[in-house]
């Protein structure tokens, strides 16, 4: 007994000095960071108090309201939560926990110095917080009091805090309060919900590969949604099922009958209560999290205000609505975005046949870009100097294998009907996929995906590691919040304003979180204002007379159509100078060919054009309109070659032949112009 009693006290002396060593050597990192002097140590060492600390009491929600005041919702403290003791959940559910979160759980004092070592040395070499090595003990200091702020100061005073809570704590009692806390998806808080969300069955009944399922959410709730992505899931669900035979919780053998099952085997529960504009609320509710932790959201008492416009929703549901109307027909997303500082005023989608949908086509969803990244192609030739207006290319059947050992890559137009020599301003309004392939080609797909991520594109677009040329030509799947913030750039004259949609957080007691940064638009210039115009230049036409037609609603606006090869995407992104709206169609579940919609084949220029044109009449109204302006410098074009693999330019049609005489006996055929190749 005396021996234990003895261990006990090493243990606890060693976790003393760790903390102390922490204290210490925040007084090192304050001086080589400069970031606070002396009083910031101090306030370190105040903050690691657990005394000092009182977890978010539970019970009182947080509301969401619209930019009007409106209440969108609110964020329950326990209606979508029902706390267990850990003898109420399955061992297999802790297990899996433990295997994937924190697998020396049981081994360390609240840290895992190999974890934490490992997180330091790319923390450092990157100058900021970029990789975890957070235990379940720190994620839960997290989620019950600091929240989850990412500075250097902030991991020190989570550290601090995991150690204090360690040793206060036994290992029982803080993963029950973890698996308790923790945000599951799908408005799911804790392991209990998390089993009635998604199997309708409490958290005792849990069985081997839907403890796996679930232990795997709470890395990524959005991207590992088994509703709506199954295959991320099942594949996130194997990789802790591989956790848990590494830390030999499960034989070989019981882990290859658990992977061979491809079925999540989900039953969904019903725990949601009704909610205005779900998917902007979704949206909010995330970034919200991410900021302060589950539960100071959930029982915080916040009163969050955001961007968005109820009119503004109102006439994008109507839009859609009236335009796909029956049953069978496919999804529509639609988001819109003010130029001039990010604000997210519209953000909902329509499922027909389908009342309501926790998946976020908008922000969540994505979906092949088809021919609306022709824009990131065209801004890059611009950025290069090369005149659209005057640089030619042929319109023909492309055909591209750089060596036999590279799959050939052979590219039509959407209609396979061809122009010859054309420019790229004109092979914009065609939407011409050769000259689009051909100039993809000769700026570099590399530069395309720079463009593309400098305009607001977030999504990594390259392929193992490369970038392809088909990217030009939207073969990259990427989402519509993208999409409107890569043209709202655009609309902007080449300032990018990152997505907005909180625009002021009061806490309960009043207070206005004045730290962290709710409400200031965050706006850089990615392009010049004259390459900027050039492009909305070329759009603008698009709207008036090229494959934009059906989106021209009688006021300045430049925009672009995109189809996928088998009509399983199509996308109008378009804009005024005072509001960007993109426009996503299809079926949400699997790449489905829309070829009969409503008679037609469903393109860019059909339904979502329809979609967008209605939806800005009705945004827009009588508001004031306003023209492009003109930029302060335009580009200087340079001189300009087409590169090797572009398709040589057809010699001129020969001369028609003389018309015959009375004189003559014998008429003279020309010979066949050269076919374009």
């Amino acid at each position: 007994m005396r021996s234990r009693r003895r261990r006990r006290q090493r243990v606890r002396q060693r976790r003393r000095r760790l903390v102390l060593w922490l204290v210490g050597g925040l007084a090192l990192l304050v001086v080589l960071l400069a970031i606070g002097g002396f009083g910031g140590a101090a306030a370190i060492t105040s903050e690691c108090n657990l005394s000092s600390l009182q977890p978010v009491a539970i019970g009182q929600n947080s509301f969401v309201y619209a930019s009007d005041g409106s209440l969108l919702g609110s964020i329950p403290a326990e209606r979508n939560r029902e706390p267990v003791r850990l003898v109420h959940v399955s061992a297999w559910a802790t297990k899996a926990t433990v295997a994937i979160e924190d697998r020396r759980f049981y081994e360390h004092g609240g840290l895992d110095p190999e974890g934490i070592v490992r997180a330091v040395i790319a923390d450092v070499r990157a100058g900021r917080i970029v990789q975890g090595g957070s235990t379940i003990t720190q994620q839960l200091v997290r989620n019950l009091y600091i929240g989850k702020e990412r500075t250097f100061r902030r991991k020190l005073v989570e550290a601090c805090l995991a150690v204090k809570l360690s040793d206060a704590w036994s290992k029982d009692r803080i993963l029950q309060a973890y698996v308790n806390q923790v945000y599951y998806g799908n408005h799911a808080y804790g392991i209990e919900a998390a089993a009635q969300t998604y199997f309708s069955r409490h958290a005792r009944g849990l069985t081997l590969r839907q403890a796996a399922l679930l232990a795997g959410l709470p890395q990524a709730p959005s991207d590992f949604d088994p509703f709506h992505d199954p295959a991320a899931a099942l594949a996130r669900r194997n990789e802790v099922l591989r956790a848990m035979r590494s830390s030999h919780d499960i034989s070989d053998g019981l882990y290859r009958r658990a992977v061979s099952s491809t079925s999540l085997g989900l039953k969904p529960g019903r725990l949601y209560t009704r909610i205005r504009e779900p998917y902007f609320f979704s949206f909010v509710r995330d970034q919200l999290i991410a900021q302060y932790g589950a539960q100071t959201v959930r029982s915080g008492g916040l009163r969050v205000y955001t961007t968005i416009d109820p009119r503004f929703q109102r006439a994008a549901l109507a839009s859609i609505r009236k335009t796909l109307d029956q049953a069978s027909d496919p999804a529509a997303a639609l988001v819109s975005i003010d130029p001039r500082t990010g604000a997210i005023r519209a953000m909902t989608s329509v499922t027909p046949g389908r009342r309501r949908s926790q998946f976020n086509l908008v922000a969540q969803a994505r979906r092949q870009a088809g021919s609306t990244f022709k824009t990131f192609v065209l801004t890059t030739a611009v950025l290069q100097g090369i005149d659209p207006a005057t640089t030619t290319y042929v319109s023909a059947p492309f055909h591209y294998q750089p060596d036999p050992y590279t799959p050939a890559w052979d590219v039509s137009t959407y209609d396979h009907t061809y122009v010859g020599a054309t420019t790229i301003a004109n092979a914009t309004l065609r939407s011409d996929n050769t000259v689009y392939a051909q100039l993809t080609l000769d700026v570099g797909p590399d530069k395309v995906a720079e463009t593309a991520h400098r305009l607001g594109i977030t999504t990594d677009l390259s392929v193992h590691g490369a970038f392809v040329p088909s990217m030009g030509l939207g073969a990259i799947a990427v989402s519509p919040l993208e999409m409107a913030s890569a043209y709202a750039t655009l609309a902007a004259q080449g300032v990018y304003s990152r997505p907005m949609a909180i625009r002021r957080v009061v806490f309960a007691g009043g207070k206005k979180d004045a730290g962290s940064g709710w409400g200031r638009p965050y706006r850089t210039r990615v392009v010049p204002d004259g390459v900027a115009y050039e492009v909305t230049k070329i759009l603008e036409q698009n709207v008036l007379h090229g494959t934009g037609v059906g989106a021209y609603f009688g006021r300045p606006a430049a925009g672009k159509t995109g189809t996928t090869d088998n009509h399983a995407d199509a996308w109008f992104c378009g804009y005024t100078p005072n509001l960007e709206t993109t426009v996503w169609v299809g079926y949400p579940r699997a790449e489905i060919p829309m070829t009969n919609v409503h008679g037609i084949a469903v393109a860019g220029g059909t339904f979502p054009a329809t979609i967008w044109k209605l939806f800005m009449e009705s945004a827009l109204g009588s508001s004031h309109e306003y023209d492009f302006p003109q930029p302060k410098e335009l580009p200087v074009w340079k001189p300009f070659t087409r590169g090797q693999y572009a398709i040589q330019a057809a010699p001129p049609p020969p001369a028609p032949p003389p018309a015959p005489t009375t004189s003559s006996t014998t008429s003279t055929t020309s010979p066949r112009g050269a076919a374009i190749p």
